[in-house]
């Protein structure tokens, strides 16, 4: 599914079934978008995140791991970033 127009953010969440770690519907729909929808722009300095951009609205879209905590960062975050704000953090 594409992202709607009204949303900011898509948090992604891991959830332990007593045997193993699951992802969500958010961590699934965060990777189906990253690997068949969005536009890789430009990585982060230390490699955590990534800048994206969606070909249809050209808006920017940030994917952190805000878990540092946990194997790989944890679970993705997928957060519109303003166009200032891209072009502070990532120079596009």
């Amino acid at each position: 599914m594409k992202i709607k127009n009204d949303e900011t953010e898509i948090v992604g969440k891991w959830q332990f079934d007593g045997k193993k770690m699951t992802k969500d519907e958010n961590c699934i729909r965060i990777e189906w978008l990253r690997d068949n929808y969005l536009m890789k722009l430009k990585v982060g300095h230390a490699g955590w995140s990534v800048l994206y951009q969606d070909p249809e609205d050209q808006w920017s879209w940030e994917l952190t791991y805000e878990e540092s905590i946990m194997h790989g960062g944890g679970p993705p975050t997928l957060r519109n970033l303003s166009a200032d704000a891209a072009k502070s953090k990532y120079g596009v």
